[in-house]
């Protein structure tokens, strides 16, 4: 998985995500990443339905999406956390590179994932 997310602004960031079943879940998953510092903030949305295809059938399921704000060289390590921590057998875990955003809270971002 590349790391190399440069913002117009000198800021290096991604937005990684994932699901899971529950709220308190998801506030554990969150909690973790941020404390971890491969985080600098984690939002928990829902619930969310997700409608997906899972061993032959079609599903329908609420889920908590997690949305978690880091630095683009944390990301290979902040997959690996949630995929360790993750009650899933195949989480989704989506890594989006920041292309633009306000240089200050870019660079926050960054050095609270240090």
């Amino acid at each position: 998985m590349s790391s190399e997310y440069l913002t117009p602004s000198g800021a290096s960031a991604a937005v990684v995500v994932t699901t899971t079943d529950s709220e308190a879940a998801a506030r554990k998953l969150a909690a973790g990443a941020v404390e971890a510092r491969l985080g600098a903030c984690a939002q928990v949305l829902g619930p969310i339905t997700s409608v997906y295809r899972w061993q032959g059938k079609t599903e329908t399921e609420a889920e908590w999406r997690i949305e978690i704000k880091t630095a683009a060289d944390r990301v290979e390590a902040l997959v690996e956390h949630l995929k360790a921590h993750h009650s899933y057998d195949v989480p989704e875990v989506v890594a989006t590179p920041v292309t633009d955003g306000s240089a200050e809270y870019l660079s926050w971002v960054v050095e609270e994932t240090r």
